[in-house]
């Protein structure tokens, strides 16, 4: 079997313009993969189109060897742009490796070390009262026992920081005493907090209502600053959407700078390169909550990773709007706060090429805060 083409399919999902990328073989089988939005999602038809000249022509299935090729090829680090689009082919040559074998792709990982996966939604309000709301409905509805907010019911990049934290807490208790006690809520700072100290202050504020944990707080490239603040903090540290390789996360877990993990499978490099960061992770007795922002497929990718994973604690999940759903075939959905994984080969899911080929470009882009002084903020 041999690498016959590569295709970059762009669709919008829940208001986003999306990135798929579609390696074909010279026997009929197909793989797909889905590449991160680091920014310009038409960045990566180019480099997509670049790793065809590196591997066209190769078997998919020796995927450790393209992998490596790969990187020795680009001989800089790809860096996010060039990660993305790395990651989506690694996914689709997993898919491939599936499809052929005529097994789902966890099974080519050593097989279900559970039964289902755990996952969380996000959920928001102007007080902990509304946001509980919305969590009882995700649960009355999917099922879902575990969230993820936001901490910041005040500004802060104007507001005194004091009141950031205390508002913080006042927003927590409410959640807790609007929920059944054994739901568990964390917290998602988003980086956007500079000085540790002030990281610490907010982790100390929400720790009496007990966090299922407490994520990026800091900017992640300096590492001592995380050892330090972990070293200091009552609730579990978690962190890494921000990280690419294991080279990364080894250098932050043997500092011991994180509790969880959070790689990334559509920017970390792919498939592979998330088991090499999860099997490090769990010789530190660290746990892996994959990042996962992303669409269906992604959430398929993460869901037979964290099947085969022993280590593996719980995974982000974006409910797909049902104009999503008419794109794929094989939607993986909760029930009861879990996903079943399909045994369908490979990942078990398609994007279906025929309703999407209509679609036009939407651009999208973060924007960084003004602060009161006229400079920014991290987004």
């Amino acid at each position: 079997m041999k690498i016959s083409g590569i295709s970059t399919h762009v669709t919008v999902l829940e208001e986003r313009s999306r990135a798929f990328v579609k390696v074909q073989t010279d026997r009929g089988i197909h793989g797909w993969g889905e590449a991160y939005s680091t920014g310009p999602d038409r960045s990566v038809a180019p480099i997509a189109d670049y790793l065809f000249r590196l591997a066209g022509g190769e078997d998919p299935r020796r995927i450790e060897y393209l992998m490596m090729k790969l990187h020795q090829q680009f001989r800089f680090p790809p860096g996010g742009v060039g990660l993305a689009a790395i990651s989506a082919f690694d996914q689709a040559l997993w898919d491939i490796a599936g499809k052929e074998a005529g097994l789902p792709v966890y099974r080519l990982l050593g097989g279900a070390a559970r039964d289902r996966v755990r996952v969380y939604h996000a959920i928001k309000g102007q007080d902990g009262e509304q946001a509980a709301e919305r969590a009882r409905r995700l649960h009355d509805e999917w099922g879902f026992t575990a969230f993820k907010t936001s901490p910041y019911l005040l500004d802060p990049e104007a507001d005194r920081w004091g009141r950031v934290c205390a508002a913080a807490a006042r927003y927590f208790q409410e959640l807790r005493e609007h929920t059944p006690d054994d739901w568990e809520f964390a917290f998602d700072p988003h980086a956007r907090i500079l000085e540790p100290v002030r990281a610490l202050q907010l982790a100390n504020a929400l720790a009496p209502f007990d966090p299922y944990f407490y994520e990026e707080p800091l900017r992640p490239e300096h590492i001592p600053a995380w050892q330090r603040l972990r070293a200091q903090m009552q609730v579990p540290l978690a962190t890494g959407e921000c990280l690419y390789g294991r080279f990364e996360f080894l250098s932050l877990l043997a500092a011991q700078g994180a509790d969880i993990i959070q790689p990334d499978v559509c920017i970390c490099g792919g498939l592979l390169e998330m088991r090499k960061i999860a099997a490090i992770a769990e010789a530190h007795y660290v746990t892996v909550a994959p990042h996962n922002p992303m669409g269906p497929l992604a959430t398929a990718v993460n869901a037979h990773f964290a099947l085969a994973t022993p280590n593996f604690k719980v995974l982000e999940y974006v409910l797909p709007s049902q104009q999503t759903r008419r794109r794929f075939d094989g939607v993986l959905l909760p029930e009861d706060g879990y996903l079943r994984v399909s045994d369908r080969p490979g990942f078990g899911i398609e994007l279906d090429e025929d309703a999407i080929r209509d679609d036009r470009y939407r651009h999208w882009e973060r924007h960084a805060p003004a602060r009161p002084d006229g400079s920014t903020g991290y987004v």
